[in-house]
């Protein structure tokens, strides 16, 4: 889609597969597809790997501190192969649906296929509505969530304005993602968002050896089941960025060779998470407590501020992922989804980010909401509905004989794939959404006690008067109050 290429669909035994015809015209065309028409394994990758460490990367040493260092590592690892084993799920249900599609002569060319319509083409229009239901819900907030970050960061380079009008200033920015067409045209964006968060991950894991250990850090996590729990399922909202497989895999010219792209991407991101969010916990330890963004605690340098700037380009870019599958939904919906016209499809797309923008405003916590984000709605978006999707797809004897992907053989073939399912669907719902969901919720709940709806600017350090202030207030009859903006800190 939104591609010049020529493209035909070629059907390879059992698999589906995406070829180009033609070749680029003139040195404009090649440059074009090289920086703007990608579809290979490697863009895959990028898009995966970039998508799935955003802002989050600066919250995991907020986890640290609500889990201690032992299970902080140890849920990493382990829903970062849950999380690789379902995007597998999710990639061989898509191969299933396009294939059952393609033969009977469906022409994709000018559509994208999404999650929920996988769902409606292999178990029926239930599926689909719940599956519709929890991924744009899903794909809303982590929209809010990369706003709210993006307010988070540029504090800490320029504090003249408060978190919340620089979230309006970056909302503004960020509507223009409506004029991306799809996730062929990422290529370029994936690939530089992938260095910047390598960068930010690399910059906090030194920066905090260089800063040492604070005066007195205390490493006392876990202490509470809320705060381990809310830790645990920010851990899973981290490694549960596979909403956006579906459309990644389609804007793919030979979409069965994803399978397990997102296993190694996830490895790849071990790299940054692991050694980033260790750090910063042995510098700062219980300080994080209060601290959810990492770069609040750090001091103030040239390669601090170079960190926020390319975090906030990395923003930008991971709100356009989580936001164009919204935008083919509103598409679809309105029966703009073909239209040839980006200018039409761009203004089209606009209603998608004005409730983006509301909410992010409303609820400015950054670090809560991604775990209650995670436990209410990652849990059953990318996990639990994957895992019964294959189970119910393939329950027949005939499904699976028939199956284009047959299950890998270290996995016990049928037998211990729905062993896997039936493992996930059970200790995601127990651990991520009932436990997780009822230590975020709880912690979710005191931050808008405490801070209220639409608060300017959350855990924002207090303000300081400047000396020259000092004989003012000596001679004062009454405190002067202080800026209300900066009195957000817990």
């Amino acid at each position: 889609m939104a591609s010049d290429k020529v493209v035909e669909t070629v059907i390879v035994g059992n698999y589906v597969e995406m070829e180009t015809e033609g070749k680029p015209k003139s040195v404009k065309n090649k440059l074009s597809n090289f920086f703007w028409h990608g579809g290979s394994a490697y863009d895959a990758w990028f898009s995966c790997a970039s998508n799935q460490v955003a802002q989050v990367l600066l919250t995991l040493p907020y986890s640290f501190s609500q889990l201690g260092m032992l299970s902080g590592i140890l849920f990493q690892l382990f829903y970062g192969l849950l999380g690789s084993w379902t995007a597998y799920l999710i990639s061989v249900l898509y191969v299933e649906y396009r294939t059952r599609k393609e033969r009977e002569k469906v022409d994709f060319r000018n559509h994208v296929i999404q999650w929920f319509e996988v769902l409606d083409g292999l178990l029926g229009k239930h599926w689909r509505n719940v599956g519709l239901a929890f991924n744009c819900t899903f794909l809303l907030f982590g929209s809010v969530i990369q706003l709210i970050a993006c307010a988070s960061n540029i504090y800490y380079i320029n504090d003249n304005l408060d978190k919340r009008t620089w979230t309006y200033i970056f909302g503004a920015c960020c509507a223009t993602t409506v004029f991306i067409p799809s996730f062929h045209n990422y290529r370029i964006w994936s690939f530089l968002g992938l260095v910047m968060t390598t960068y930010t991950a690399w910059y906090l894991t030194i920066a905090s050896y260089l800063h040492g250990q604070v005066e007195g850090v205390k490493h006392s996590g876990p202490t509470k089941l809320v705060l381990y729990f809310t830790g645990a399922t920010n851990i899973l909202y981290t490694f549960g960025g596979h909403a956006v497989t579906v459309e990644i895999m389609h804007a793919m010219w030979k979409p069965q060779k994803f399978k397990a792209i997102y296993l190694f991407a996830t490895l790849y991101v071990l790299t940054l998470t692991l050694p980033s969010a260790t750090a910063v916990y042995w510098a700062f330890g219980d300080l994080l407590l209060n601290h959810s963004n990492a770069f609040s605690l750090l001091p103030k340098s040239p390669f601090r501020d170079m960190a926020v700037i390319l975090m906030l380009i990395h923003q930008f870019i991971t709100f356009g992922f989580a936001c164009t599958p919204l935008y083919f939904v509103w598409e679809k919906a309105i029966g703009m989804h073909e239209c040839k016209s980006l200018c039409k499809r761009a203004a089209a797309r606009l209603p998608v980010v004005i409730p983006i923008w509301f909410l992010a405003i409303i609820f400015p916590f950054f670090g809560p909401i991604n775990s209650t984000v995670g436990s209410l709605l990652v849990s059953f978006t990318v996990y639990i509905i994957p895992a019964l999707a294959h189970i119910f797809t393939f329950k027949s004897a005939s499904a699976r004989e028939n199956a284009v992907e047959q299950p890998p053989k270290f996995v016990g073939r049928w037998i211990g794939t729905y062993t896997i399912n039936v493992f996930v669907v059970v200790w995601v719902f127990v651990v991520g959404f009932g436990f997780g969901g009822w230590a975020s919720v709880t912690n979710f709940v005191h931050q808008i006690d405490t801070f209220g709806l639409f608060t300017k600017c959350f855990q924002c350090p207090p303000a300081t008067l400047p000396p020259s202030s000092a004989p003012h207030l000596l001679n004062a009859t009454a405190p002067t109050p202080l800026n209300h903006t900066h009195l957000h800190h817990p």
